[in-house]
């Protein structure tokens, strides 16, 4: 896994969709995150329904954030926090193929228990401050550099990245970059050449 990790927002759902069709027809997104803590489990149901139709169209893998239960009942990967469930539960419960991810925050050591758990893939952040966790902090590139010589699974980094910002974040070991407003906080139209910009970062040829 290597690119952009793309999460959703909180836009009205009719307005997300449309933007993810754009999004995810670039055929430049590494995975999708649905992450949504402002609707009912009802909703989220029926978005993640919806969601996940787009994703295999354009073969795009799909994470749910934090709910275990939703992600096993759509056989989706799982992204869990620190605090929101345990990786050895999501382990027994999914399919062998699917993705595990765990926020590490700054921790090695709580990285390398999540390894060791079963998860596939470790993010670390805030890397840089981010509105969409004020409480978060910055921890800055350095814990990025120290996992990528420890660890062998795909390191993501997450947290105040836009395009401007990255190239050190990635040049220090991030396979994956995750980011919500740098691009669904954009104008529709604007969407597919925030992601070219991008794809070129990460040195990806363009499909």
């Amino acid at each position: 896994m290597r690119g952009l990790y793309l999460i959703t927002n909180d836009d009205p759902f009719p307005i997300l969709f449309e933007k993810l069709k754009v999004a995810l027809g670039t055929g430049q997104i590494a995975i999708l995150q649905y992450r949504r803590k402002k609707v009912s489990f009802e909703i989220q149901f029926e978005e993640v329904e919806r969601i996940k139709i787009l994703c295999e169209q354009y073969q795009t893998p799909f994470v749910i954030n934090d709910n275990l239960a939703l992600a096993v009942k759509f056989d989706l990967g799982v992204h869990l926090g620190q605090g929101d469930g345990e990786i050895i539960d999501a382990v027994r419960q999914l399919p062998k193929h699917q993705i595990i991810g765990r926020t590490c925050k700054n921790s090695l050591d709580f990285a390398e228990s999540a390894i060791a758990e079963g998860a596939t893939y470790v993010a670390f952040g805030a890397i840089f401050a981010t509105a969409t966790k004020p409480e978060a902090g910055n921890f800055g590139i350095e814990i990025v550099r120290q996992a990528r010589k420890i660890f062998d699974v795909p390191i993501c980094a997450i947290g105040g990245l836009t395009v401007e910002n990255a190239q050190p974040v990635i040049d220090a070991g991030a396979d994956l970059c995750a980011v919500i407003s740098d691009v669904l906080g954009r104008n529709i139209q604007d969407i597919p050449a925030r992601i070219d910009a991008w794809t070129k970062r990460f040195h990806i040829e363009e499909k």
